[in-house]
This record gives C-alpha cells, sequence and structure tokens, in this order.
C-alpha cells in the first residue's frame, strides 16, 4: 500500500508541475462502501467468546487427528480444514478486540442518552455492542439511501476544475465530523503545500477543525448548522464563539462564500459521484488496510483517465 499511496503523490506532483492541478483549492467529501460482511456476523461479547472458544476446541481436535492418522491424503485435507479453523480463530479474536472500541464509542452515547433521560436498561436493549466476526473492522453506518449495512467510510479530496484525487483515507467512522483535519494534514505533508481554501459539507462543519484550519492559513467554506431557534440569524457569531468560528460564521453569509463553495458540488460530489458509477460502492476486500489499497488503487485510475483529458485540453 505504501508503493500505491507514493505513486499518487507523485503522479498529482507531476500534474501540478505542468499547470494542470492547481492546489489552492480543495474539496473533500466522504463515500461509504459496502463491507465484506453480512449483518448477521455483527454479534455480542458473550457470542464471540463462545465462538471463539469453539473455534480453538476445533483447531486442537484437528490437531490430534492429524497426528494419529498415518494417511498423508487424509492428513493434506485435515491440515487444510485445520487452515482454515486457524483463519477464523484468528477473524474472532479480531473482532473480539475490535469489540473494545466500539463499547468505548457506545459509552459516549450512553452518557449522551442519559442526559435525555434515558435509563441504562432502555439504552442497552437499544445498542449493545457488537463486532463482525467475519470483517472485525467493519462498522455498520447509514448508507445513501437511508439503509444502515456493514460499510467504510472512503475519504476523497479532489481538485475544483481538473477534478483530480489530491488525498484518500479510509476509516470506520459513520460520520464525516472530524475528518477534515487529518485529510488537509495528509495534502500538506504529500505536497508540502497547503490549501488555501478547503470546501466542505454541513457533516464535516466540526469546531475544533475549523480552528485548526484556520490557525494554520486554510479558510474553511463549509455551511453554518441552522439554530434551533428558527429567529436567530446562523450568521451572527455567538457569544463564546473564538474568532475562527466568529470569522466562519460571518464569512458564509456572505454573496462572495456562495460563489465560491458553488464550486464543491461540480468537484467532491461529481468525483464520488463517477466513483459509484464505477463501482466503488462495494469492497470484496477485508480490513482498513486492504480497503484503503482499492481505493487508492481506484484514486490512480482516476486521475490517470483525467490527466489524458486535461493534457489533451491544454
Amino acid at each position: 500500500m505504501d508503493v500505491l499511496d507514493e505513486l499518487l503523490t507523485e503522479s498529482v506532483a507531476v500534474l501540478v508541475n505542468k499547470g494542470l492541478v492547481k492546489l489552492a483549492c480543495v474539496a473533500q467529501d466522504g463515500i461509504r462502501g459496502r463491507a465484506s460482511a453480512g449483518a448477521g456476523s455483527f454479534r455480542r461479547r458473550l457470542t464471540l467468546e463462545l465462538c471463539l472458544k469453539q473455534a480453538r476446541a476445533q483447531i486442537q481436535t484437528l490437531k490430534e487427528e492429524i497426528d494419529a492418522d498415518p494417511n498423508a491424503s487424509n492428513r493434506r485435507q485435515r491440515a487444510a480444514r485445520e487452515r482454515a479453523a486457524k483463519e477464523r480463530e484468528a477473524r474472532l479474536a479480531q473482532a473480539l478486540e475490535q469489540l473494545a472500541e466500539v463499547e468505548k464509542q457506545k459509552n459516549k452515547k450512553k452518557a449522551r442518552a442519559k442526559k435525555q433521560n434515558e435509563t441504562e436498561e432502555e439504552y442497552r436493549k437499544r445498542s449493545e455492542p457488537r463486532a463482525s466476526s467475519t470483517d472485525a473492522e467493519a462498522r455498520v453506518m447509514k448508507m445513501a439511501d437511508g439503509g444502515f449495512r456493514p460499510a467504510y467510510n472512503v475519504q476523497l479530496a479532489s481538485t475544483p476544475g481538473s477534478q483530480i484525487i489530491v488525498g484518500v483515507d479510509v476509516n470506520n467512522c459513520g460520520s464525516d465530523g472530524g475528518q477534515l483535519s487529518p485529510m488537509l494534514e495528509q495534502v500538506q505533508q504529500r505536497y508540502q503545500q497547503r490549501p488555501a481554501e478547503w470546501l466542505a459539507d454541513g457533516g464535516f462543519a466540526n469546531d475544533i477543525d475549523i480552528e485548526d484550519a484556520h490557525r494554520t492559513g486554510t479558510t474553511v467554506y463549509a455551511p453554518v448548522r441552522h439554530p434551533r431557534n428558527s429567529s436567530r440569524d446562523p450568521y451572527v457569531p455567538l457569544p463564546d464563539d473564538s474568532q475562527a468560528l466568529a470569522e466562519w460564521r460571518q464569512r458564509m453569509g456572505s454573496e462572495a462564500a456562495k460563489e465560491i463553495y458553488k464550486q464543491r458540488a461540480a468537484t467532491a460530489e461529481c468525483v464520488n459521484a463517477i466513483a459509484r458509477g464505477r463501482g466503488l460502492n462495494q469492497f470484496l476486500v477485508r480490513g482498513l488496510n486492504k480497503v484503503k489499497a482499492v481505493a487508492l488503487w481506484y484514486a490512480l485510475a482516476h486521475n490517470l483517465m483525467r490527466a489524458v483529458t486535461l493534457t489533451r485540453s491544454a
């Protein structure tokens, strides 16, 4: 995967040097791809521990059969069964490890539920932590059609006009909140250049990310959240806003910002739509690293086709 990552950086750098791509402005959006795991593979801790115990017992039984059977052909078949059992054991062990992270996230949600006067028993029945025994790093996410399925969140950063993908990341978070700063940092590290403008939809409008970008010289263009009080002007800074947040609210209320923000739909949303049309909506591999490798392969292929078009136009 490191080779693919480096190839993406070098290929985009060539286009930048030729003047075909400009990194002054970058648009970011997320695309959720279906994981190679069924909804029924998500199990609670007690079930996963029982399955792991059974898998280990099966491995021990197979080892004893192989040692006792002098028939070479049968030994090879049983050795194959043992390998399959070991792989299953490894997946279950990984699922239990990932379950700890899921439980950590659930505990945060539980704290919020208590604030909403929901009892712990009600919350437990509604949302007990589970992990997939097939793909431990996959998470159930809300998809574009409104349904919930095991998936990965693929983040793509692209440049307006050229529609070249300049940044790729994959995570198992069902929200785009908090994904802006890591991608902004990635683009800077790749090309030793920090974009002056960053376009993202409302899901990326995280206070911390906006402040971090402002502190390092990048102006974020993202929709301001509508207040619960409809009488309040969303573009007027709040009393406890930092300088970065106050400027962001005022900026997004201006006509100039609205014109700049129009580029996002023609860039990020268009790149995502092309990706879905080319099949980047379901992954046949498992795990974050392998899914990211697929996303990088796609980005390289996409950029190659765009580079041909840009070169001809130039």
